[in-house]
Formats: structure tokens, sequence, C-alpha cells
């Protein structure tokens, strides 16, 4: 294959970061779009006036090879360090220390800092909402709500949103794709950060919490290269979230600080919510990406390889590689 592609790629969390980079370094053109003010997706990072919290993913693993050669190059590069929490299981009022001797690691100074990385190598169009695919005599072309229609033609659309959101720009061009997104249950999630003008004396920095609203709750101001105030972030179960999806900010609030009340968390100085519309598929799916190369499209995302960082880094790379052979299929 030696003549240069043109690819769009819908969304730059870490999949579409990850998937962009591989096409880049074989030597086509991508575009990225995102909707957001910049790149990471869930990989988010909430910053205030002297403090900041990890709102989405909290930490990732690196068990695949390739990934951790990936996560080996973030940390030479110095936007991603080990963090080592001490970390407690909690089962209502019974607690006991984590077996999980994982690793894991986070983005330093902020969970976003590894997604900025890859960023810097690649042309991001943000605060750019794709509304809709168009054909072009040879190709696509995109439709954004920001800037009408795209003038670029672009040889293969990549999709790498939530499932949800997939469905509408998929919908008459590709109908396996769109089988396949609109099998996918995604779930919400509320996050809840926590600031403090002194330390909170629990003894464990991060907890996985089997009863109750709460799943997950860490000292965020633990992890390397944070700084400011102490701060907390507590995610809520996906079950409880998405029967509290539409309800009042402060109600929920108040239900989730209730919670952290009754494993000895104090009241915050402040706090701030944020809700998760799409943060993770239940059952999970294992298919890695989906790839149509008729039509030319494709989609890629955690929610398509089992969730998380690291399944969105690998469905990803792993979608850009099929297509650079089914493109060289075809010469």
């Amino acid at each position: 294959m030696s003549a240069t592609l043109n690819f769009a790629i819908v969304g730059a969390g870490m999949a579409g970061l990850s998937c962009a980079t591989v096409l880049k370094q074989a030597g086509h053109t991508v575009r990225l779009f995102e909707k957001s003010r910049g790149p990471a997706g869930r990989m988010s990072t909430r910053r205030g006036e002297d403090w900041q919290c990890d709102t989405g993913a909290q930490y990732f693993t690196a068990r695949d090879p390739d990934f951790r050669a990936e996560v080996d190059r973030w940390t030479d590069a110095g936007v991603a360090q080990q963090w080592t929490p001490r970390i407690r299981a909690l089962d209502g009022l019974s607690t006991r220390n984590s077996r999980s001797t994982e690793e894991r690691f986070v983005g330093f100074p902020r969970m976003t800092a590894p997604a900025n990385f890859l960023a810097l190598a690649l042309p991001i169009e943000a605060k750019t909402t794709v509304t809709q695919l168009q054909r072009a005599p040879v190709g696509w072309r995109l439709h954004s709500t920001e800037q009408g229609l795209c003038d670029a033609r672009f040889d293969a659309v990549l999709i790498a949103i939530p499932a949800p959101q997939a469905v509408p720009l998929l919908q008459g061009w590709a109908p396996e794709l769109v089988a396949i997104a609109s099998s996918a249950v995604m779930r919400g999630c509320w996050a809840l950060m926590l600031r403090f003008d002194a330390p909170v004396s629990l003894p464990f920095d991060a907890a996985f919490i089997n009863a109750g609203p709460l799943r997950w709750m860490a000292r965020d101001s633990n992890k390397p290269g944070r700084g400011g105030p102490e701060t907390w972030l507590l995610h809520a179960n996906a079950e409880w979230s998405e029967r509290h999806l539409d309800a009042p900010v402060e109600s929920v609030a108040k239900i989730m600080l209730e919670a952290f009340h009754t494993f000895g968390g104090p009241s915050p100085t402040q706090w701030s919510a944020h809700r998760w519309r799409y943060a993770d598929t239940e059952p999970v799916l294992n298919q890695v990406f989906a790839w149509d190369a008729k039509a030319g499209l494709g989609m890629c995302g955690d929610w398509l390889n089992g969730g998380k960082v690291e399944g969105a880094w690998i469905s990803g790379s792993a979608l850009a590689r099929n297509v650079l052979e089914s493109f060289a299929g075809r010469r």
C-alpha cells in the first residue's frame, strides 16, 4: 500500500487516539473530531482554582504486552506513573484488605496526561460534534453542528464514541455495525468529587465497595503528582446510578455523602458532581473492534473490548491494523 489514505476518526478518547496513532505512523493522513474541549474521553480530570480530581478512569492496568510497552513509553515520557495505594474491600460494615497485587498506573500529573501526550502528534478538531456521515463519489464526508459539511473527503470513517452515539451516525450505512452497537447496553455512573481543608484520617487510600450505592472511593490527592488540598473521588455503582440518572444533583450528592459517612468519611468543604451517561457495558463485549470493509466504516472503543483504558487502547490499535490490512489487500 503506497498511496496515502485519508482517515476521519470520530472521538478522541484513548481508543480514537490509539487508532489514529497507528494510522499516522503507517504514513497516512488522519483527522480526529472531538465534541469536547480536548482529548481523553473518560480519562478525565476536573480542575478548580487550586485543586484537581480524576472524575472518570481512576487507574489503568497493563496486562497485554503491547500495551505494557506503550505504558513504559508513557512513563519514560513522564506522563504516567505507578500508583501503589492502600486498598481495602468494604462489604457493608466489614472491612478487609484487597487481595489484588496487580500493578496500577495513573496519568501524571493528572489522568489526562497520556491522552494529551498522544494528541501532541495528532490533528484534533475539538468542539466539533459530528452529526452525520455523507457518501461522497469516493469515500465519505462529515457534517458537524459547528462547521456544517466538512470540505475533506475520507477513505474511511472510524467511530470511537459510545455505542448509543455511534448508532445514529451509522444508521443506513452499515447495518452490521448498527446491530453490534445496538446490542451494547451501556450504563451510567455518578461521580462525586470531594475537597477537604485537612487530611482525611481513613486507614486506606482507595476502596472497592460491595454494598450500598457506592462501588469505589479513592483519595485522589494520594496519586503521584497531585498537589493542593485533600481530595476524594466517589463513584456510585451502575445499578444505583441508572436508577438515579435523572435525579437532582443535590439529592444524588446527599445519598453518596451519607454512604461515605458510614465508612468514616467526614463532610467535605466543597463537593462537585458529574454524571457519566455511558460509563460501562453490561454484559461486557469482547469483540475488540468492528470493521465493514465494503462500506469503509469501523468502530472501536472500550465498550467493544471489556471496558477500561487498556481495552480501549487495544481496540483502537487493532482496528487500525485491520483497516490497513484491508486497504492493502485491495491494491
